[in-house]
């Protein structure tokens, strides 16, 4: 009787080593936050040789623009990767928007007769 592919796509998968995926769950939030780790030192990791790069540059050409280039390409990399590590995973379709659009709550304030105080 031939096995149907599992978690990993192979006729062997349903073993404790190869497990069958049942369920269709997020992942946890552990491997959220590791994935997020990851991605974040992955960019940052660009940083630092970036840095050498731009002094062997100046070392070589003897031309301060193109170690400043490199120096300046390498400044929004923290800020980039702080972004993307920080981003939720991307949202089911079936997960309900919060934000339906409607501004009816702003006319309402604004509509009435606000109470003034003298002092």
């Amino acid at each position: 009787m031939p096995r149907t592919p599992g978690f990993g796509g192979s006729p062997e998968s349903g073993s404790p080593d190869n497990p069958v995926l049942i369920t269709e769950a997020a992942a946890s939030l552990e491997d959220q936050h590791r994935a997020r780790v990851r991605k974040y030192l992955t960019l940052m990791s660009f940083r630092i040789p970036a840095l050498l790069l731009a002094a062997v540059a100046y070392g070589m050409f003897a031309n301060p623009w193109i170690s400043m280039a490199i120096i300046g390409a390498s400044i929004p990399l923290p800020w980039i990767a702080v972004l993307i590590a920080n981003d939720r995973p991307p949202r089911a379709k079936d997960e309900p928007s919060r934000w339906d659009g409607r501004r009816d709550d702003i006319a309402a304030l604004e509509a009435r007769e606000h109470r003034i105080i003298d002092s």
